[in-house]
């Protein structure tokens, strides 16, 4: 035996072959709490699930009352539903904050639509929001600083710290790379619908890539963070896993 290695001894003591000792990383517990508060924290920004389900509510009232009793009535029909909603979290004591940003979302849109004299003016404000989102997650991405990164950092306190490490930065960039997927994709399919006047099924392809990816790219980004959160910055893959050598 060696100083430097480990062996262990077989039937034949003349036949040795090197195996690697592999040493994991202690899972803490800290970690999948910590996550699990930025995840929380995270989803009620976003309103909840309730909160993403219920933005669909003033398109889905939006496009029929549009059909049947004109433009006028369909902007008023959607700034009801989007102040019931309102009204109903106040009611329930749910965060407010994502219904009060719907409200006025809503409030733009019909005063876009309104502007525009066509009832899909009422989508063109979420499709160039669209390109903006795709287009600002795009260049994190390139910039090196990917947003799902910078976000959560924030989100736990944790900073900037993750930028050096090559391992944590990659997942980050695959969870911002999702986003850029959404974002762009809603950006294309919407615009096209727009340009062609096809305001049904601009408010049924609103609503699929709606909440529906939104979950997708969330999922994915709570993929992303919590293999992030057990990786300890500043190591690589060799030194994350110590190695040894066996004599068998």
């Amino acid at each position: 035996m060696t100083s430097s290695d480990e062996y262990r001894r077989t039937a034949d003591p003349e036949a040795t072959v090197a195996l690697p000792v592999v040493t994991e990383e202690p899972v803490d517990p800290a970690v999948d709490q910590e996550v699990e508060k930025a995840e929380q924290t995270l989803l009620e920004q976003l309103g909840g699930i309730s909160g993403l389900i219920y933005s669909t509510l003033p398109v889905l009232v939006f496009v029929p009352v549009n059909t049947f009793a004109g433009l006028t009535a369909a902007i008023w029909a959607a700034l009801g539903v989007a102040g019931a909603v309102l009204v109903w979290r106040i009611v329930q004591r749910d965060p407010v904050q994502p219904a009060i940003s719907g409200f006025f979302g809503v409030g733009l849109c019909a005063l876009i639509a309104h502007r525009v004299g066509e009832a899909k003016g009422f989508f063109l404000f979420g499709i160039y929001t669209s390109l903006v989102y795709a287009g600002v997650f795009a260049l994190s991405i390139l910039f090196r600083r990917p947003l799902v990164g910078v976000i959560w950092g924030a989100l736990n306190g944790h900073g900037r710290a993750w930028r050096s490490d090559p391992r944590i930065r990659k997942l980050y960039d695959l969870a911002t790379v999702v986003w850029v997927v959404v974002f762009g994709a809603r950006y294309l399919v919407q615009s096209q619908l727009y340009d062609t006047d096809h305001t049904t099924w601009l408010a049924v392809a609103r609503i699929a890539m709606g909440w529906p990816l939104t979950a997708v790219a969330l999922v994915v980004t709570v993929w992303a963070v919590r293999r992030a959160g057990h990786l300890p910055i500043g190591k690589s893959d060799k030194s994350a896993a110590g190695t040894g050598s066996a004599t068998v």
